[in-house]
C-alpha cells in the first residue's frame, strides 16, 4: 500500500504545475480510495467468503492466515490498490499506468500468498473501478475550489498550476 501512497505524493507533486482539474483529482485519490475500501468492507460482510487458508486443507499459505471472521471476498487490498490507480488514471496518465501495474501485482500477490481466491481479486478490482471512475471524474468538478485555494495560504502547496 505505501507505493499507492508514494504515487499519489508522485501525482501531487507533478499536479502543482498542472491545471486545476488534475489537481483536484489528485487530492480526492486518498479520499476516493477510502470509498471504494467502505464499499468493499459492506459487500464482505454480506458474503462472509471463507479464506482459502481456512477452508482448504493443506493449502499453500506464504503468510499466516487472516483469524476466522475475517472474509474473503472481495479483497481490501486489491479494491484500495485498482481504486487508487483508476483515480490516478484520470489525474495522470503516466502515473495511473505505473499504479496499473502495482494493482495487477498487488492482486496476483493476494491469491499468490494464499490469502485470496481468483475471483476475490477480480470482484474486487471491478469494485475498485467502479468506485473510483465516477468519483474521479466528480472530483475534477472541484476546480474551481483549487483556484481559489491556490491563491491562498495553501498556493505554496498547491503550486501555480499550468500557466
Amino acid at each position: 500500500m505505501a507505493v499507492f501512497a508514494l504515487l499519489m505524493l508522485w501525482a501531487w507533486w507533478r499536479a502543482r504545475a498542472a491545471d486545476s482539474v488534475v489537481m483536484a483529482r489528485v487530492l480526492a485519490s486518498p479520499l476516493i480510495v477510502v470509498v471504494a475500501y467502505l464499499v468493499n468492507s459492506v459487500l464482505k460482510s454480506l458474503v462472509e467468503e471463507v479464506r482459502p487458508c481456512r477452508q482448504l486443507p493443506g493449502s499453500f499459505v506464504v503468510e499466516s492466515c487472516a483469524p476466522a471472521g475475517d472474509w474473503s471476498f472481495p479483497s481490501n487490498h486489491t479494491v484500495a490498490a485498482f481504486s487508487a490507480a483508476a483515480a490516478l488514471w484520470y489525474a495522470d496518465r503516466r502515473i495511473g499506468w505505473v499504479a496499473l501495474l502495482a494493482a495487477v501485482l498487488m492482486g496476483a500477490s493476494r491469491v499468490w500468498v494464499g490469502a485470496h481466491y481468483p475471483h476475490d481479486v477480480l470482484a474486487a478490482a471491478l469494485v475498485g473501478v467502479l468506485v473510483a471512475v465516477p468519483l474521479a471524474l466528480l472530483a475534477g468538478r472541484a476546480a474551481p475550489l483549487v483556484d481559489r485555494l491556490r491563491t491562498g495560504p495553501l498556493g505554496p502547496v498547491l503550486g501555480a498550476g499550468a500557466v
